[in-house]
């Protein structure tokens, strides 16, 4: 099944536009556009000629931010890693993503985040006989908490929520704690700006780099932080994007991406 992208082109507009904190009158001043122009292009239609501008005015990559609005990217050249799922549930109008980690030898595993219905995620621990160590949340937004407690009667692992937004009964994870599965090194990075204490974790071990990073970052595009913008985007850029180019993205929501794909593709990083 091909998940759509998270973020349409108006998404990653608005999103840019708050956390700059900037007025429409300002926008359309900036990127040399009449409000009659800015009106429609900022929903997704109007004339293409003014996404350069646009892209601008918002400090966005205008090639990739073009390819947003006209709808002909999607991420490619992702690698298949035998040992990552993704698990992609719906809730309400929309859907988000659970992981599962594991060393393919010793067999133990980590979840990260919940997902929506954690049926099928159980299901293939159960068939697969995994030995779930770790559950690991990116941050504690209910779409990303939704089913621990259904998780936590049918398996018995070590919960850890980040320092800045912990949960009742589970223990803290900091920037820079490791952890050990099997073969496998967990990494902790905080990534905060879409939620307090937005945490990444980088796994090292299996054939491609894998960073599982919650709703830092989309394919495409962000998790929004009109509060901290700026403190997302440079948590993204030298915490995520410094990565190997190879490096599996597994978005909170949306479709697998890699590194490379966002650095070129990404409007809020690329050139």
């Amino acid at each position: 099944m091909k998940i759509p992208l998270e973020d349409l082109f108006e998404d990653i507009v608005g999103k840019a536009q708050r956390g700059l904190q900037i007025s429409d009158q300002e926008l359309g001043r900036r990127a040399h556009l009449g409000t009659e122009e800015l009106r429609p292009l900022k929903k997704g239609s109007g004339t293409p000629a003014g996404v350069p501008g646009l892209a601008e005015a918002l400090g966005l990559g205008p090639k990739a931010l073009s390819a947003s609005y006209s709808s002909s990217w999607y991420p490619t050249e992702v690698p298949v890693v035998a040992s990552a799922k993704q698990f992609n549930t719906s809730l309400i109008d929309m859907t988000v993503n659970a992981y599962l980690l594991w060393d393919p030898e010793s067999k133990e595993a980590a979840i990260f985040d919940t997902g929506a219905d954690a049926s099928d995620l159980l299901g293939f621990v159960h068939a697969d006989k995994l030995l779930v160590r770790y559950l690991f949340l990116t941050h504690t937004h209910h779409d990303h908490v939704a089913e621990l407690g259904a998780i936590l009667k049918k398996i018995r692992a070590e919960i850890f929520s980040p320092d800045l937004e912990r949960l009742p009964e589970t223990k803290i994870v900091r920037e820079g704690d490791q952890f050990r599965l099997g073969k496998l090194r967990i990494e902790a990075r905080l990534t905060n700006g879409h939620s307090p204490g937005g945490t990444s974790y980088v796994v090292h071990g299996l054939q491609n780099t894998v960073a599982v990073v919650g709703d830092s970052l989309f394919a495409g595009s962000m998790g929004g932080a009109p509060n901290d913008y700026q403190k997302a985007l440079r948590n993204n850029a030298e915490k995520l994007l410094t990565l190997p180019g190879d490096t599996l993205v597994c978005p909170g929501h949306g479709p697998l991406t890699t590194v490379a794909n966002e650095q070129e593709h990404n409007p809020f990083f690329a050139p």
